[in-house]
């Protein structure tokens, strides 16, 4: 197979923000990111801002649409009409994490309606998986909900948590819940930096539970939206370190571009696939 330099960006989806990876890949040789960049949809049309991210990583990488021999998304990325070939959620957050972490034997996607669990080997081929239920307790969309009635942004959560002298208990069962609990630790005067670790350490205690149940060990790469919340990703380390267990909780600077790496590596590959079989790809428009 060729390991001709191939240019490939990976565009993922969520229904909070937008992630896109410019990638150039060397087959065999390895590949390196050109360019990422990360845009929250702020209730605008998700295709305007696809094309708003799309755009300003293809500038930030020095290349132009038609430089690209895949486009890959990921994600609710099916709405983007100029991608070359779609691919799952959870195969792309599998090989982005183990690009960032060739150390990682798992990693857990903290999104903004689901998180999922993914055990994965050397080769970034899925093993298992498992993923929250239903309630919002333990997505980011509750935590953004919390921040906006404790009167913060999200950027400053993670740090704030991480400043906190006690963790104020929540609950991490129900939204409902929780949000009453939050309304009654602001009633009584408690910092807000000791109610967000509360917060914090009540999801993360949802977060290793999954973890262990899918059979996680070894080094777990903390992926998706949440993974840029510093607060959060400590209280999932504590939470692995008090256990005892055989998990390792890190995190990397571009963690929460996993999913757009992925696709795009994946786009790689599949672009020298076909192309080894003589089968010619659609240019990106």
């Amino acid at each position: 197979m060729s390991t001709d330099p191939l240019l490939c960006a990976g565009i993922d989806v969520g229904s909070s923000a937008i992630k896109v990876a410019i990638m150039r890949d060397r087959g065999a040789e390895g590949a390196e990111m050109l360019a990422g960049r990360t845009e929250r949809v702020r209730r605008r049309d998700a295709l305007g801002v696809v094309e708003i991210a799309f755009d300003d990583a293809l500038a930030a990488a020095g290349v132009g649409r038609d430089d690209l021999g895949y486009v890959a998304t990921t994600g609710e990325g099916e709405i983007v009409a100029f991608r070359t070939g779609h691919f799952y959620g959870m195969t792309t957050h599998a090989r982005g994490a183990l690009w960032l972490d060739p150390d990682a034997r798992a990693a857990i996607d903290i999104g903004a309606l689901h998180t999922r669990a993914i055990l994965v080997d050397e080769r970034a081929k899925v093993l298992g998986y498992r993923m929250t239920s239903q309630c919002a307790s333990g997505s980011g969309q509750f935590l953004e909900n919390i921040s906006r009635y404790l009167g913060v942004t999200l950027e400053e959560i993670g740090p704030l948590s991480c400043e906190a002298t006690e963790s104020e208990a929540c609950s991490s069962i129900c939204a409902v819940l929780a949000e009453t609990d939050v309304i009654n630790m602001v009633s009584r005067g408690i910092p807000t930096r000791n109610i967000l670790k509360g917060i914090h350490d009540s999801m993360a205690g949802r977060y290793f539970k999954l973890l262990t149940s899918a059979g996680a060990r070894g080094v777990v790469l903390v992926t998706g939206g949440l993974a840029a919340d510093a607060g959060l990703t400590k209280s999932l380390a504590e939470h692995a370190a008090a256990s005892g267990s055989a998990i390792e909780i890190r995190s990397h600077a571009d963690s929460v571009l996993a999913g757009a790496i992925g696709a795009a590596l994946w786009g790689a590959f599949r672009a020298r696939k076909l192309a080894a079989l003589g089968v010619a790809l659609e240019p990106s428009s």
